[in-house]
């Protein structure tokens, strides 16, 4: 991406020493630990701190984009380049509440939602132990329920991590730290190609993003960020949400591979193969289907989610007439 901003982020980079991935990371944490003095300080100086920290974790999504625009994924492409004009207008609406002493309990629920979700996963993301794990036990599961459904014997590779440049090695032959990334890795990152029963490779790969751990993470950051309900029924809705979200993902992945086995190569959509179609396309029409019918389960454990999700996307929805005018 050649853009302004990213353009920018490079250079500062460069100044520092670090490549666009380090300084990426260095953004965001700067902006997640900002949200989290911000929701957890006490002082009126730290209701300031959320302005540049919305910012930087819009850049952040932002400068992900790249990675989606390679991949042709046009919802992620999407939902990356709105995350920084979104984001500066929280960052607006911050600084705004913060100059009149105002206390918005629905913007102090967004910033721990968003501490609490992005800081865990950042955390997973880059401890190659944690990341592999997560990525091996997605795969493996997605092999037994192939194998348990008679759909294919679909069988784990070697786990493998993409230098980039079209470099890969296995991971026992890989020579990083395996519990702090400090290398920037290609766009695969630790990966589990997946093989026929013979040995023949399927052509698909599992990665952190085909784990679901994105979706499970912004359920319980947003249920951990609720200050004033009970612990046991924020408990019972994460005992609902997870298992499910995991569950439905492995269905998922299985299709994905089944379609790609079955009609890889004889099926075309304007260009579109079927693994394009059924990995960026009909995967992610159910998946954001399925987040909001759990959504609404959630909303009837924890009324005040509710509430608060209603009144942080408040002000696109208004102007839409999706929302009545706020009562004066």
């Amino acid at each position: 991406m050649g853009d302004i901003v990213s353009n920018t982020v490079a250079n500062f980079g460069q100044l520092i020493e670090l490549d666009l991935g380090q300084t990426n990371l260095l953004i965001v944490m700067m902006g997640l630990v900002f949200l989290g003095i911000s929701f957890h300080g006490k002082g009126e100086w730290t209701k300031w701190m959320a302005c540049p920290g919305w910012i930087c974790v819009g850049l952040y999504f932002y400068l992900g984009a790249e990675h989606y625009f390679l991949i042709d994924d046009p919802v992620l492409i999407f939902m990356s380049l709105a995350a920084l004009p979104v984001s500066v207008a929280y960052a607006a609406w911050e600084g705004i509440n913060a100059k009149e002493g105002r206390i918005v309990e629905s913007v102090e629920w967004l910033r721990g939602a968003v501490f609490w979700s992005a800081m865990p996963y950042l955390a997973i993301q880059h401890i190659p132990m944690l990341n592999a794990g997560v990525v091996w036990f997605t795969a493996w599961n997605t092999s037994l329920m192939l194998q348990w459904t008679g759909a294919g014997e679909i069988h784990l590779g070697q786990m493998m991590v993409d230098l980039g440049g079209g470099n890969e090695v296995s991971w026992s032959e890989w020579g990083g730290n395996r519990w702090l990334q400090t290398d920037t890795l290609g766009e695969g990152g630790f990966y589990v190609p997946m093989e026929h029963a013979d040995g023949d490779p399927v052509n698909i790969g599992f990665v952190l993003g085909c784990s679901a751990l994105q979706s499970m993470i912004v359920f319980i950051g947003a249920v951990v960020a609720l200050r004033d309900s009970p612990w046991k029924r924020k408990a019972r809705a994460l005992f609902i949400t997870i298992p499910v979200i995991h569950v439905l993902n492995v269905f998922r992945n299985a299709g994905i591979i089944w379609m790609h086995v079955a009609y890889g190569g004889k099926w075309d959509l304007f260009g579109i193969n079927i693994f394009d179609f059924g990995h960026a396309y009909a995967a992610k029409f159910l998946s954001l289907g399925a987040m909001f019918i759990m959504a609404i389960v959630i909303f009837e454990l924890l009324p005040k989610l509710h509430s608060h999700v209603l009144d942080v996307i408040s002000p696109v929805l208004r102007p839409l007439g999706i929302l009545p005018p706020r009562e004066n």
